[in-house]
């Protein structure tokens, strides 16, 4: 068991060490959600590509996932999270950093820039799977809940401010200069989560004189046999895989078909916060209310229902912009009752030795998949067209609750595996 105090206090938000991880992931959220929202926007305003162009872009930022992760959750086992963070924090600044630079020399090119996006992602994949596993360490069992709710709370607040505050930027400083406000939150998260004081010894958790790829191997054997797992990880995959090509194909039909302004296009992409912010907030009660399995499978299915509508609007005009607006925070709040609902169960089930590895294998089955969606959807947009696209890519999505009903996940009640 990880190192703790006597008495950790009851409320996390007198606890210090969590405050600071909670500033330090705050920070780094805004950081994550303006580059997401910027990025794109280099590659087809300042550069002026395409759909294609775009789907190379995004396969580059999410092929780490795949290259990655499983590495990472040895390492993130291994290893001091917060050590692994503020470092992973630094190289983003930096390489985020080097867009701005690039472009005020002319030297930005999409070469530059799908490079720059592949170092963004092998360093967030660092990132993601420490801060995963960072929690059990840091609190009590008994805090989890809280910790949890109060991470993913601020999660959802930065969706709604990061990306009203790239398209803020965007329309201000234009696309490469507003990288430097990610540069800038990465360097706040760096600063904070490197204060945190109370031990974090690796050491403890179990022996790694056997070798990283038989831990490799352990962590996956974890997920593959333990059916709440597995079927977590499958539902994780059909969703990310079509939810890449909706998103590459979604940025491009707001841009270039809807034609909406980088400024309206940052306040129907910064509609999904409020939502992810609702689903946070009923997801601490509702799951102990009806059930787990039925809130993972009907808000699964009922968040991917709200998207059909999508490929149907025409116009930029302002009922266009509202019901996109409507669209993305009931998906929001939706998608995190899933989020949440599922990552309890996965903290329930796995041991807090086998936390990262488990994380970064569910990574990387859930998310591995996602640089072929991307690029896939990029490459058919030109010959289907970019609403044929989309509406494939909202209807594969479909397969994810459908891998959910057909789980032992579906009985889930309102107690979590291990509880009494």
């Amino acid at each position: 068991m990880p190192h703790l105090p006597a008495a950790c206090p009851p409320n996390l938000w007198t606890d210090r060490d969590f405050v600071k991880l909670w500033i330090g992931h705050t920070a780094s959220q805004f950081g994550a959600q303006t580059a997401q929202f910027t990025l794109p926007l280099v590659a087809l305003i300042a550069l002026g590509g395409g759909a294609a162009e775009l789907g190379g872009l995004r396969a580059a930022q999410q092929v780490p996932i795949l290259l990655c992760s499983l590495f990472v959750g040895v390492l993130v086992d291994r290893l001091s999270t917060r050590t692994l963070m503020v470092y992973a924090d630094l190289a983003r600044a930096l390489a985020l950093a080097a867009v701005p630079v690039a472009f005020l020399l002319d030297a930005l090119g999409l070469p530059l820039l799908s490079l720059i996006a592949f170092l963004v992602g092998v360093f967030t994949v660092f990132f993601d799977v420490a801060y995963q596993a960072c929690l059990p360490r840091l609190v009590q069992r008994g805090q989890l809940a809280q910790g949890n709710s109060l991470l993913e709370s601020s999660r959802s607040a930065t969706q709604i401010c990061g990306p009203a505050l790239g398209g803020g930027l965007v329309a201000l400083l234009t696309a490469p200069l507003a990288l430097a406000a990610g540069a800038v939150f990465f360097i706040l998260s760096f600063a904070s989560i490197r204060r945190i004081r109370r031990p974090d010894p690796p050491a403890e958790y179990e022996s790694h004189s056997a070798g990283m790829l038989p831990e490799i191997k352990a962590g996956l054997r974890l997920v593959l046999h333990d059916r709440a797992l597995r079927a977590i990880g499958l539902a994780s995959a059909t969703h990310h895989f079509f939810f890449a090509a909706l998103m590459t194909t979604y940025l491009v039909f707001l841009t270039t078909v809807l034609r909406l302004p980088s400024g309206v296009l940052g306040l129907v992409l910064a509609a999904l916060g409020p939502g992810a912010l609702l689903g946070a907030v009923f997801s601490a009660k509702l799951p102990r209310l009806v059930g787990y399995g039925p809130v993972m499978v009907v808000a699964a299915l009922a968040a991917d229902l709200v998207l059909l509508c999508v490929p149907a609007l025409r116009g930029a005009g302002a009922a266009t912009v509202v019901v996109l607006m409507v669209v993305n925070v009931a998906f929001g709040a939706l998608s995190q009752l899933v989020d949440v609902s599922a990552t309890a169960v996965r903290q329930a089930v796995v041991p807090i030795r086998s936390q990262g590895r488990v994380v970064a294998t569910l990574n990387f089955v859930g998310m591995g998949l996602t640089p072929l969606g991307s690029v896939l959807a990029g490459v058919l947009a030109g010959p289907l067209g970019i609403r044929t696209v989309l509406l494939l890519s909202v209807s594969g999505m479909f397969l994810s609750p459908l891998c959910l009903a057909l789980s032992p996940l579906r009985r889930l009640g309102r107690t979590l595996p291990g509880e009494t």
